[in-house]
């Protein structure tokens, strides 16, 4: 294959961009000026690319295919502009599907205008017989109605470690938070491999026509990591799957059996430990209490020594270590840990998922851990709506989704979405990144506008150094001789604008394979 006549950026560290490049056997062979291309090599598939932006094919540095796959079974609430209007949708699913339990995931009170959790009352009074439950759109917290609470059993007596289950006035609110959310997910039915195995390849095809070409999935059991290999013994994964697995007893197990896993385009070789909540929904383990909640500091899901026998073992398996952290004390707790237990090894990449809230004191803690940090720059712009309201606004200007900072101190950042909770369209990852505005535009001036990173540095962030990240530089990344030959070409320009414009890959290339194409 040759590809010319575009604008291919190479993504090498002084951001040249190059005419034209040849691939062979799905590597890139040569890149450089146009005439010296095509004089050189011959093809029978040749793409013009019309003057097109070409860039290496984006990661995702931080999604979840496997939870939008789930959630792709059951009732989709976000977006819901208010409670009633999450009634209504749970009203017509169940007309049409008459589940005896009904799932749903997406609701978000800060779009309704609410600052508090919501309460059960609505859903009892609506569905007095049918068990329901409906996760956050952050995943940390469940609103369940009493039929539910009867199915699983939870009474006064029940207690969760690392999670909540939420009274008021000595009654249930219907909330649970964190791990006590696996009260439910224990009791209720998992959907059918087939139909998730089905979920996942529509998912693929859709990050495609977007130049998604890489995901570092988030988290994953045991149960979903097997779908995930057995796709790749199938070889149907057209996309690059970097998998991070949830430190179970069985993940473990697998890690000690087989290393460094590699089949067709899935890579595992890295766990996810989740160590506090989600600012949302007054998860996220805060050093200073909430200011809209100023008794509750959220919650740090494993004690400290639970957190540092973990990461001791992983150490031990030669995995990488990918930890969620979104309040400044979680961040400062994980932070130390691993300046201190990764003293002797100064090349290991772990990462630091989210990165959301750091103290001003601790920002530094990433150069000297070496710990890479991992975030989501839609996170800030859907933020922004209640992020001062959370937690003021002194922690708000210094430390809280501090891209720009963090880039400055470690001298690389990987950005994804968070998907389902975000959309994963790469190029309003652009926006808000460069922006730091949601795709309406807002706020006028950007939020947080000193934090905001450039252009180019959003660009290597979503391509070169994420490879870094999931130790792929030598193989993806950048357009270099040797290379994978992953290209997204992009329908329009990709430019530095103050107004969003809607954007997509007009042809995406894997290992030489066009598997997108607009045309």
């Amino acid at each position: 294959m040759i590809i010319h006549n575009g604008k291919i950026h190479v993504m090498n560290e002084s951001l040249e961009i190059m005419e034209a490049v040849a691939i062979l056997d799905g590597k890139i062979v040569e890149v450089g000026p146009e005439r010296q291309i095509l004089n050189r090599y011959r093809s029978k598939v040749i793409i013009d690319a019309k003057s097109r932006d070409v860039f290496p094919g984006f990661h995702d540095a931080h999604g979840h295919i496997m939870s939008l796959a789930k959630q792709m079974q059951n009732v989709d609430l976000r977006g819901s502009r208010s409670y009633y209007e999450v009634i209504s949708k749970l009203e017509k699913h169940q007309a049409k599907t008459k589940q005896k339990i009904i799932i749903g995931r997406g609701w978000d009170q800060s779009i309704w205008g609410e600052k508090d959790l919501p309460n059960d009352s609505l859903l009892n009074i609506t569905f007095p017989e049918t068990p329901v439950a409906l996760t956050r759109i952050d995943g940390h917290a469940m609103l369940i109605n009493q039929a539910m609470r009867d199915f699983i059993g939870i009474d006064e007596d029940t207690k969760v470690e690392g999670g909540q289950i939420n009274m008021e006035n000595g009654k249930f609110t219907g909330i649970l938070l964190d791990h006590a959310l696996d009260l439910v997910y224990s009791k209720i039915p998992t959907p059918k491999k087939e139909d998730l195995k089905k979920a996942i390849l529509e998912i693929q095809n859709n990050l495609l026509a977007f130049g998604v070409t890489h995901v570092h999935e988030a988290g994953l059991s045991a149960e979903d990591r097997d779908i995930f290999i057995e796709l790749a013994k199938e070889d149907k994964l057209k996309i690059n799957i970097y998998a991070m697995l949830f430190p179970t007893e069985e993940n473990i197990r697998f890690a000690e059996e087989n290393g460094h896993y590699v089949r067709n385009r899935l890579s595992i070789r890295s766990f996810k430990l989740i160590s506090d909540g989600a600012l949302g929904s007054y998860g996220a383990c805060m050093i200073e209490p909430y200011s809209d909640q100023p008794h509750t500091h959220g919650l740090m899901l494993k004690t400290p020594l639970e957190i540092a026998a973990i990461a001791k073992k992983i150490k031990d398996l030669d995995y990488q270590l990918n930890v969620h952290c979104i309040g400044d004390s979680a961040n400062r707790t994980i932070l130390k840990m691993i300046d201190t237990l990764m003293k002797d090894k100064q090349d290991h990449r772990w990462r630091i998922e989210h990165a959301q809230i750091i103290s001003k004191d601790d920002i530094a803690l990433f150069a000297s851990s070496g710990a890479l940090p991992s975030v989501q720059p839609t996170h800030a712009t859907s933020d922004q709506r209640w992020a001062e309201q959370r937690i003021g606004k002194e922690r708000l200007e210094y430390g809280a989704y501090a891209y720009k900072s963090l880039l400055e101190t470690s001298q690389m950042i990987f950005f994804g979405t968070d998907f389902p909770i975000e959309d994963y369209n790469p190029f309003a990852t652009i926006f808000a990144a460069t922006q730091r505005k949601d795709l309406e535009n807002h706020p006028s001036q950007g939020f947080l506008i000193h934090e905001a990173v450039s252009l180019g540095e959003t660009l290597q962030a979503m391509t070169i150094w994420p490879a870094y990240g999931s130790f792929e530089e030598s193989k993806v990344g950048s357009i270099r001789k040797g290379k994978k030959a992953n290209f997204v070409i992009v329908d329009l320009p990709v430019q530095n604008t103050s107004t969003y414009f809607p954007n997509y890959a007009w042809k995406t290339i894997v290992d030489g394979n066009v598997y997108f194409d607009m045309e």
